[in-house]
């Protein structure tokens, strides 16, 4: 009987050689479910394996204000970058697989600490585990920003490493689609959409809902559809990351072959040059890392005291006042009474907001607790 992994590449094999149009979506949506399915049960394998003690994979204690996961294959440079940026000593050689385990560094910039983690190389099937694929996989998913690091003498490289980050279900510079599917005792599949779906008749988008093991749901869709976006809704596991790149060895490339490569990274991408060995645009690197994790300020004036509006509290631009209460101490939460909110996120002057209020940049804040 074939393994999982050998389940999984006969699956992806078919995939490659089914003609993408739209009279095969339906087609290809199930082949994807079905490898999904089957990533959940090598997953809850792999997790009751490690319980057991079988496996150890590499520990990474997050720090700082964002971390941000370098990408890249063999010997492109991280290990040189990650020197240059950071605090952190890590190894380096002329020769492939230097970096054998995660080295973290943190780099300060701008008032913000950030960890930046260097690790081995990525190597092509490392979604199915070669390389140490799936432990490395596994610390990318919990970073919150991706930084491709690019050789511009290797033009394949990049989607080579895109299509393993997307099989582990890294969803890199997308927004999580509003496509909700609940799962019910009876009626079958009642789809329910407020826009046109243009990708998926009803009956298809129950085929696929239906290999996944569903007989009756609803299926609520705010969002045109594509096979692949309701098999990722149905997966529940899919992490939705930011994604940038730097193009690497700048100081030994001509500028037609800088072009070439960035004509073959997606458009919409942050991009940028650089060169960690000749120390070129590594400060541009910096304001370019810390723009795109998406920082905001927040000043704290505690109780009955002024505001400090000089060292304010640099935070991701999605934090809630219960982000802000952890940060500062772990029983803010729990004595929490009220917090008051001066600034962007505010109806007016000191509203008195709860734990779920979502701040903006600039916002002043008072953080209330029990006594």
């Amino acid at each position: 009987m074939a393994t999982i992994k050998e389940q999984i590449e006969l699956i992806r094999a078919e995939i490659d050689k089914t003609q993408k149009n739209k009279a095969t979506n339906a087609h290809i949506g199930k082949l994807k479910a079905k490898i999904a399915q089957l990533k959940l049960k090598e997953e809850r394998a792999h997790a009751h394996a490690s319980a057991s003690g079988g496996g150890k994979g590499f520990e990474v204690r997050k720090t700082g204000d964002a971390t941000v996961a370098l990408v890249g294959f063999p010997s492109v440079g991280k290990s040189t970058l990650i020197t240059k940026i950071t605090d952190a000593e890590s190894e380096t050689g002329g020769y492939a697989f230097t970096t054998l385990t995660c080295i973290p560094g943190v780099m300060e910039h701008r008032g913000a600490r950030i960890q930046i983690l260097d690790l081995p190389g990525l190597i092509k099937g490392a979604a199915e585990g070669k390389g140490r694929g799936k432990e490395i996989l596994n610390v990318i998913r919990s970073a919150d920003m991706v930084l491709y690091i690019v050789d511009p003498f290797q033009e394949g490289h990049f989607d080579v490493l895109h299509r393993e980050l997307h099989n582990s279900g890294l969803r890199l510079n997308e927004a999580k689609p509003p496509i909700f599917i609940t799962r019910t005792d009876r009626g079958g599949i009642d789809v329910r959409s407020t826009v046109e779906q243009t990708h998926l008749t009803d009956e298809e988008m129950g085929d696929i809902i239906r290999t996944f093991g569903y007989t009756s749901a609803i299926v609520t869709l705010r969002h045109d559809a594509t096979p692949e976006q309701i098999v990722d809704t149905l997966a529940s596991n899919r992490v939705y990351e930011k994604g940038v790149i730097a193009v690497n060895k700048i100081d030994i490339a001509t500028e037609q072959e800088l072009v070439k490569i960035e004509k073959s990274l997606p458009q919409h991408w942050p991009i940028m040059r650089i060169s960690a060995f000749k120390d070129i645009g590594l400060d541009e690197l910096k304001d370019f890392i810390y723009e795109n994790l998406g920082f905001m300020r927040i000043y704290l004036k505690p109780q009955g005291q002024e505001a400090d509006l000089d060292e304010p509290l640099i935070v991701k631009d999605d934090s809630t006042v219960e982000n802000i209460c952890n940060k500062l101490h772990r029983d803010f939460v729990r004595k929490f009474r009220f917090a008051r909110v001066k600034g962007p996120s505010a109806k007016f002057d000191w509203q008195r907001v709860g734990l779920d209020h979502l701040l903006k940049d600039g916002d002043l804040l008072t953080i209330v607790v029990k006594r």
